[in-house]
């Protein structure tokens, strides 16, 4: 580098508008201030101390370094892309339908980078920073742009709230400036620095959290039997991509300093946090009212109460009760299932917490989950079994709360493990420049050769492939005498028969909410497990591990239900508070 040659270089830094050059050994002129390198290179004026050379961009005597080694250049919203692709195309994978890819995770993407001025729009956010003598160009010279790399090859968004394009910019979604662009040496990303610190308000900045939330709004749109819990332990399962999904971008795409923090990710997503955000996501998008949830849909309470009910090993028979309280609650309605995110109180239902949230105000009703009420009905139960060996089984609520202990605590243990054992480190490291490659390569080698001697010294025994993908987490079989199965098992032994329909032997229930927070509170209601029973425990543990969310987020739901279901209690206790109120005041 020659700063005495790179003085006749008299233009401003288009990062930090000093003035204030050197010479790269390729011959190019880089800022010493903030280390900005450009695209401009020092011409040979005097060829005659040069024999046998034509006028060119000198290189300084020096080779040029390969594609491969300086990589394409590419935005940060470019990878996000990659990273939908690689989600979008794991989904598929696991039977989802290919519209989800093709035409609406494609047009949602379309139109997020139309919303946040990256794409689509007149005067995209990468362009703002560019020359004068770009900024004069033409609209045709635009459209003849190189565009970036595109996995998505799907028509245009033409939802309502779009913008309509010509037809030639339409077919690219990311392009690039032909004039100089500047490579940042803080990210391999053109916008790497740009991007991490820009602020700007009401707009929604793209995250690596916010691709599930991306992806689960397809899912809903197409109304596919997958929930968001569903979604999240196939991340955590390693069959949709999240956790080091950059490991997966083009070779030629670098990735180091600030795109470090763009796109590692060291913590599992969660599901409050995801539903949130697909939330902000779709207001932030305008989306229009999402496909009906009707009755034949997978994510309507009645189906997937069944599935859950299968699931815990719960008697078949539950199933009418639960479709009881769930048209008794108003929550199976059309209107209440499907998603409006451009209503005034945008809000969409929580389906899978719902649906077992159902089945806790289900038992409830039932067995009242005193910690006395259950364990009576379980010895009658089981003097019932005994002397009736060939009849069909009475539910042994105890018997049933064995079985399901003993496999929800090595599930546990399982998943502990696994998450214990989890490498956060990815095979492809990251460095903070392209200085510090070959170091972070090197350590990188190091720590695999010592995992491999570690693993032959401590265990022997091979690791066990991943899991194959499913929707249930327990399977329960007829005739298996290590667990038992209790979907044929009857209710006779909790119901009674009352006219030509039956009611349930426990007339008692107790709310699991007595009055709720006021609306300018972030949450509902509060759980502290010491308040309640020790059954009432164990199912909220089982259901929230089931789903794997906070015990307090199902226990608000299971309020919420329960509001609906005792409307006539809380208007009770709502009165006599607004008395006693009333008479403090006298």
């Amino acid at each position: 580098m020659d700063l005495e040659e790179a003085k006749e270089f008299k233009e401003r830094c288009t990062q930090c508008a000093a003035v204030s050059w050197g010479l790269t050994d390729e011959g190019k002129y880089y800022c010493t201030s903030c280390h900005n390198v450009t695209e401009r290179s020092k011409e040979v004026i005097n060829t005659g101390a040069i024999p046998n050379t034509k006028i060119q961009a000198i290189n300084r005597g020096l080779k040029r370094k390969r594609k491969l080694e300086r990589g394409w250049d590419w935005y940060v919203c470019e990878g996000f892309q990659h990273i939908l692709y690689q989600q979008a195309e794991a989904l598929k994978t696991l039977g989802v339908g290919p519209e989800l890819k093709n035409e609406v995770l494609h047009n949602f993407w379309k139109r997020y980078l139309q919303k946040s001025k990256q794409a689509y729009c007149k005067n995209p956010v990468w362009r703002r920073k560019v020359t004068v003598l770009e900024d004069n160009q033409s609209h045709s010279d635009w459209e003849s742009e190189p565009e970036l790399l595109s996995d998505f090859s799907c028509p245009s968004f033409v939802e309502s709230g779009t913008e309509s394009q010509p037809d030639g910019l339409a077919q690219k979604p990311f392009p690039i400036s032909k004039a100089s662009q500047s490579a940042s040496i803080c990210s391999g990303s053109l916008d790497g620095v740009e991007y991490s610190l820009r602020k700007e308000k009401g707009i929604v900045k793209m995250t690596v959290p916010r691709t599930l939330a991306f992806c689960y709004l397809s899912l809903l749109w197409q109304r596919e039997t997958v929930t968001l819990s569903d979604l999240l332990r196939f991340v955590e399962e390693g069959h949709v991509p999240y956790v080091n999904a950059f490991q997966h971008f083009p070779e030629e795409m670098k990735l180091y300093g600030r795109d470090k923090g763009i796109f590692a990710i060291e913590s599992w997503p969660t599901y409050e946090d995801i539903y949130k955000k697909m939330i902000e996501i779709a207001k932030f998008l305008d989306l229009p009212r999402f496909p009906d949830i009707t009755e034949d849909c997978y994510l309507h309470p009645n189906i997937l109460c069944m599935k859950y009910l299968m699931e815990v090993n719960l008697p078949d028979e539950m199933n009418d009760l639960t479709c009881q309280v769930v048209k008794m609650t108003g929550v199976g309605e059309v209107d209440f299932l499907t998603f409006d995110p451009i209503a005034k109180m945008a809000k969409t239902v929580k389906y899978d917490v719902q649906a077992v949230a159902v089945i806790v105000v289900v038992l409830k009703l039932l067995f009242l989950l005193d910690d006395n009420l259950e364990w009576s009905l379980s010895n009658t139960a089981e003097k019932y079994n005994e002397n009736n060996k060939e009849d069909k089984p009475w539910f042994d609520f105890r018997k049933w709360y064995q079985v399901m202990k003993k496999s929800i605590d090595e599930k546990k243990q399982e998943w502990e493990e696994a998450r214990a054992k989890y490498l956060w480190k990815s095979e492809k490291p990251l460095y903070h420049s392209s200085i510090d490659r070959a170091v972070a390569f090197k350590r990188r080698e190091m720590v695999v050769d010592l995992q491999k001697q570690f693993s032959t010294l401590v265990d022997s025994t091979p690791t066990v492939g991943r899991k194959k993908p499913s929707s249930f987490q327990f399977n329960w079989a007829e005739g298996d005498s290590a667990r038992t199965c209790f979907h044929g098992h009857s209710l006779q032994g909790i119901l009674k028969n009352k006219g030509q329909s039956l009611t349930t032997k426990n007339s008692l229930y107790w709310l699991s909410t007595q009055k709720f927070c006021r609306s300018y509170c972030k949450h509902v209601t509060t759980y502290e497990e010491s308040n309640f029973s020790l059954s009432y425990q164990f199912i909220i543990n089982l259901f929230a591990f089931l789903l794997r969310i906070k015990t307090s987020f199902l226990h608000e739901e299971v309020s919420l239900i329960e509001k609906r279901l005792f409307k006539t209690k809380y208007s009770k206790t709502k009165k006599k508070s607004s008395r006693s109120r009333k008479g403090r005041k006298y």
